[in-house]
């Protein structure tokens, strides 16, 4: 294929939370989409979408422009590529591998040195944006590899985010991803920090939240996380065993380089407390709860709590309703994550039933 020419044909292997996601918003611009995941189920809703199904990653990128792979780690990505009946085996000479997983800079290169040798190009380009960001086709995107070919597949990547940046060579979009990953990482302790202060303070959570959302600490975490963790909402949309995949690419990355990071490192045992309790598949937002059993913080009252104060707010304004300041309300209920009332039976973490935005990766 000439780099003049767009491509129309894409693979997309991986069909997660963010890749069932990304793959259908390829097929809703129109390109021809094959798909392929290891759980057969996960490819049916894109089925009757449109795309067209392929037995093996080598039959996904046999005929396609270009191969989309979004899988959970290095190894899997060295796989899905490099294995036998892999992508490699089947994109032709001048296609386009894009790996939007987040793995390390270090197999990225080897990876890409590798398809060279064959002929296919390579990018790196991992994502942010979450679940939310991959359903509404807003993620931003980081590309490491060729200038041109990242032209090349501009359309291809415009049909998945918003925000599509080539950062660099081979290598330097995982290395940017990591560099949101360190960032957020802070900014759900923050959070999850102030958090915890403010209930065992007897602060009300949903009137204290508004008004550091609109301050100089308002994030995106506050946005869309702490609400959640207020609902005892902790489903997830970055799961905090990926969450510590990616923490630790970073810290090994930063030890090579002799760079401390103190407190990405704190976080990432603060998660390994998480994990420890069986919260391993919950979103990131848990990180609360580890937070929650060290301070010995009772988040099970945290609604409660909220709407008693509002009810108490609203009596006194004689406006007669049972929501605070935010709007959300919430019943008096508590309940956990594992719908207990507790996430480890007991009592110690919890929240109102609810749902909301998911959290980015």
């Amino acid at each position: 294929m000439e780099e003049s020419v767009q491509p129309q044909r894409v693979g997309f292997v991986g069909l997660g939370i963010m890749g069932s996601s990304m793959a259908r918003n390829l097929l809703r611009k129109g390109f021809a989409v094959t798909v392929w995941n290891r759980t057969r189920s996960r490819m049916e809703p894109l089925l009757a979408a449109g795309a067209q199904g392929a037995s093996s990653p080598k039959e996904a990128a046999q005929g396609a422009d270009v191969v989309i792979t979004m899988v959970t780690d290095s190894a899997a990505v060295e796989q899905v590529i490099l294995g036998p009946n892999g992508v490699a085996a089947g994109a032709r000479p001048g296609a386009v591998v894009i790996d939007m997983s987040t793995i390390s800079p270090a197999v990225t290169r080897r990876i890409a040195e590798q398809l060279a040798a064959r002929g296919v190009e390579m990018l790196d380009a991992p994502v942010t944006g979450g679940d939310v960001g991959a359903r509404e086709g807003t993620l931003s995107i980081m590309v490491g590899g060729k200038a041109a070919v990242v032209e090349r597949c501009r359309p291809v990547l415009a049909a998945m985010g918003r925000s599509i940046v080539h950062v660099g060579d081979h290598g330097m979009g995982q290395l940017c991803k990591l560099c949101n990953q360190i960032i957020l990482a802070l900014h759900l302790l923050a959070m999850a920090e102030g958090l915890a202060f403010a209930a065992k303070a007897g602060v009300d959570l949903e009137k204290m939240l508004k008004v550091v959302q609109a301050g100089a600490a308002g994030s995106w975490v506050l946005d869309h996380l702490a609400p959640r963790v207020l609902r005892g909402d902790f489903s997830p949309g970055f799961m905090v065993r990926l969450k510590q995949k990616d923490l630790r690419l970073a810290l090994e990355a930063a030890g090579s380089m002799a760079l401390p990071l103190p407190g990405t490192s704190l976080v990432h045992q603060l998660y390994s407390s998480v994990e420890a309790y069986g919260g391993s598949e919950d979103g990131t937002q848990a990180l609360v709860k580890a937070l929650a059993r060290l301070g010995n913080v009772p988040l099970g009252s945290l609604a409660a709590q909220t709407t008693a104060a509002a009810r108490a707010s609203s009596a006194a304004d004689d406006v007669g309703g049972a929501r605070g300041d935010s709007g959300t309300g919430g019943g008096t209920a508590a309940r956990g994550a594992d719908g207990s009332g507790s996430v480890d039976g007991a009592g110690a973490v919890g929240g109102a039933p609810g749902a909301g935005g998911r959290p980015a990766g």
